[in-house]
């Protein structure tokens, strides 16, 4: 496997869009930023300077990508990590505390296990959204 070597972006030049092969990205001025004159996405240099990251997101993890100096390369940001680990968390304590209650009484017992399965799947589902 090859290692890829990441360069600076400059705002003096113009760049292939990450997101359509067709579109340019260019300099808007008086900023840190790239606009696409295809999609009208924008993005941002980071402070380091060899990535960019899409600022008009409607993901719940943010697109970050790095210049290799003929194309990007797509990275995962950190932000990921940070928010679906403790989803996880909380969903797997919630079903156990519902599974303990249902096991205290057996009377309400296939209440809550249903209950429980529904909450695993919307955990699920959560899951899936935020894996993107």
């Amino acid at each position: 496997m090859q290692i890829q070597r990441h360069h600076k972006i400059s705002l003096n030049e113009e760049y292939p869009c990450p997101c359509r092969r067709r579109g340019r990205l260019s300099a808007i001025v008086l900023t840190e930023a790239f606009g696409c004159d295809r999609c009208q996405q924008i993005f941002v240099v980071h402070d380091s300077g060899d990535s960019i990251e899409q600022l008009s997101s409607t993901y719940a993890q943010k697109k970050v990508w790095r210049w290799t100096g003929q194309q990007w390369s797509g990275q995962r940001s950190a932000l990921m990590g940070q928010q679906v680990v403790p989803l996880l968390l909380t969903a797997a304590l919630g079903m156990v505390i519902v599974l303990l209650i249902a096991s205290l009484n057996a009377e309400i017992g296939f209440r809550v296990g249903v209950v429980t399965v529904l909450f695993a799947m919307l955990a699920l589902l959560f899951w899936f959204a935020y894996r993107r």
